[in-house]
């Protein structure tokens, strides 16, 4: 899956992983945990112009997938065996990996205060959701709707661009996880396209 080295922190993912468990009671679905972290970066990006997760996104058949985290929740062969000795103190991979458990408390040392508000908002206006409704659900946001006739047409992975998080679905009845006026949607886009020449700069 495409990384994100420059901003992505492995222990903040693990721990965001671990907030889902903790409040679904101490276990959660795989899916209906990365569907929620979608909806909390959709969120957090909108309002503060920054992803919780800082990780790459990628549309899939099953909706918007946080890449390196969904490796991080599966144990991916191919993961960092850093991200992996990290993870396994806080999170244990359940049936096959379909679901995840937690095993210590969250730190919540690596979440800022709005980084909070963001997951708290997901949880508490889509925590009630099955996966598969959940799954469902994601499938209105632009960000995986442009991609919906690749992956109908047999791609398995379309990168996500992240100024399409600040489009609105087509229905209007689909929360827009936090309202944008063309004014302030304007001033993201703007801040976004400078974070990511800042970005590319450091690389």
């Amino acid at each position: 899956m495409p990384r994100n080295p420059f901003n992505f922190d492995h222990k903040k993912a693990t721990q965001i992983l671990n907030f889902f468990s903790i409040k679904a009671g101490g276990k959660i679905n795989k899916m209906k945990a990365l569907k929620l972290i979608f909806l909390s970066d959709r969120y957090h990006l909108r309002k503060y112009c920054r992803l919780v997760s800082d990780d790459c996104y990628v549309a899939m058949k099953l909706g918007p997938v946080p890449s390196t985290i969904m490796d991080i929740a599966e144990s991916d062969e191919y993961l960092n065996d850093t991200f992996k000795d990290y993870a396994s103190r806080f999170i244990k991979a359940l049936d096959g990996g379909l679901r995840l458990e937690s095993v210590h408390p969250v730190d919540y040392s690596y979440f800022s205060d709005s980084d909070i508000e963001a997951l708290n908002f997901a949880w508490d206006n889509f925590g009630h959701y099955q996966k598969w409704s959940l799954s469902d659900f994601t499938h209105h946001y632009p960000e995986w709707k442009k991609h919906e006739e690749s992956l109908r047409s047999g791609s398995k992975v379309e990168n996500i661009i992240l100024a399409d998080f600040f489009e609105d679905p087509e229905n209007e009845t689909v929360d827009k996880c936090y309202e944008l006026n063309d004014e302030e949607r304007e001033l993201r886009l703007k801040q976004l396209d400078e974070l990511t020449h800042l970005e590319a700069l450091w690389r």
